[in-house]
């Protein structure tokens, strides 16, 4: 049976998170046929010849691994490009998903007639720091207000929407932005599911978290006004 769903995740360098992603999505129930699909940025893919070596995932499950050039937005559009499904969820390699969520999902892809549709999650950050839940209420709010969902929150959408937009924008950073502002253009709206998907607190832990926060708010302020993305992932 042909897969209804494509899981897609772009990796870089992420040994050390791929496999326990991959574990968290297929220890799941998922309700209909699935793909995944992992995009690798690096030459030559480290992250892909980590998991040939895996024996438990790749032959317990058919995983497609592929090359890409670097970049989110490349390494997305690789994906989508190898997927066969109907609709795509487009996934961090740092990102981890549970029964609920997908059955949340999936439940919202099947109660959308229109061929055109999208959405994501609420954000959580695997990390007990009270901080942290501030930072994930302000971005819950924020993508309902802006109808921008940013790529930890786990975006997903029809590959009628996705063919239809000519897919992700070719950059390095600000992919998810990107994709969210032209699906704006097309006068469709998000569907925000009130359940948080857990991405890991890494990047904050490395940088701190209100250097880390603010940095990507005003990368992402210079984006909208029209910064190229080239010139903005030198700061990131």
């Amino acid at each position: 049976m042909n897969p209804k769903l494509s899981v897609i995740i772009p990796v870089y360098r992420e040994s050390a998170f791929i496999s326990a992603t991959l574990h968290s999505i297929l220890d799941i129930d998922i309700s209909i046929p699935f793909e995944i699909i992992v995009s690798d940025g690096e030459s030559p893919p480290t992250t892909l010849a980590h998991l040939r070596l895996d024996k438990t995932l790749v032959p317990k499950y058919p995983i497609k691994l592929i090359s890409s050039s670097k970049g989110r937005g490349p390494q997305l559009n690789a994906g989508a490009k190898a997927a066969v499904g109907e609709w795509f969820f487009f996934l961090h390699a740092d990102t981890r998903m549970d029964q609920k969520g997908m059955d949340l999902m999936i439940n919202a892809r099947q109660t959308q007639v229109h061929p055109f549709f999208c959405g994501a999650f609420d954000l959580h950050i695997d990390s007990g720091k009270k901080i942290f839940r501030m930072i994930e209420k302000i971005a819950s709010a924020r993508s309902r207000f802006t109808k921008i969902a940013y790529g930890d929150q786990g975006i997903f959408m029809s590959q009628k929407l996705f063919e239809k937009i000519n897919g992700f924008p070719d950059v390095p950073i600000m992919e998810d932005v990107g994709i969210m502002a032209k699906i704006k253009k097309q006068a469709v709206n998000p569907v925000f599911i009130a359940h948080p998907i857990s991405t890991s607190a890494r990047r904050w832990k490395d940088q701190g978290v209100l250097f880390t926060s603010v940095r990507n708010w005003i990368l992402i302020c210079l984006y909208l006004l029209g910064i190229p993305p080239r010139v903005l992932a030198k700061y990131y």
